[in-house]
């Protein structure tokens, strides 16, 4: 499997985004087991200790929890803690440079409406 990883950026934390990611999108649900720390690490190529530091991190926010001899498990309530908590990192970080962006280019909320998802557009030709 290849994966371009961001250089300014430890895998570790980008592998915990992709976790926080595949929770977020329904594809890991509450309950569900975590792929082996070994596998993630052969798929991706990198040192096993980077997916447990990335899987350690869950473990610590509480959205993963260790079972022994079993692995790792989504809990019950992560999906609806990582949405509080990712909106509200939204809200403070991301949203105040893009509303700004906006306002520099003279956007409208019609237009971005109109193209909020490009990805349907390609679908439909």
């Amino acid at each position: 499997m290849s994966v371009t990883w961001n250089d300014n950026v430890p895998i570790y934390r980008q592998l915990r985004e992709r976790v926080v990611a595949m929770i977020l999108d329904g594809t890991l649900n509450e309950g569900d087991a975590l792929p082996s720390v070994r596998q993630v690490a052969a798929d991706y190529q990198i040192n096993p200790l980077t997916v447990s530091k990335a899987y350690q991190e869950l473990v610590d926010e509480q959205l993963v929890e260790k079972r022994r001899g079993l692995g790792m498990f989504v809990t019950d309530g992560a999906r609806q803690t990582l949405l509080r908590s990712e909106r509200e990192r939204f809200l403070r970080e991301e949203w105040p440079l893009l509303a700004e962006r906006i306002q520099r280019l003279g956007l409208d909320i019609g237009q971005l409406l109109s193209h909020q998802n490009p990805q349907s557009d390609k679908r439909k030709s």
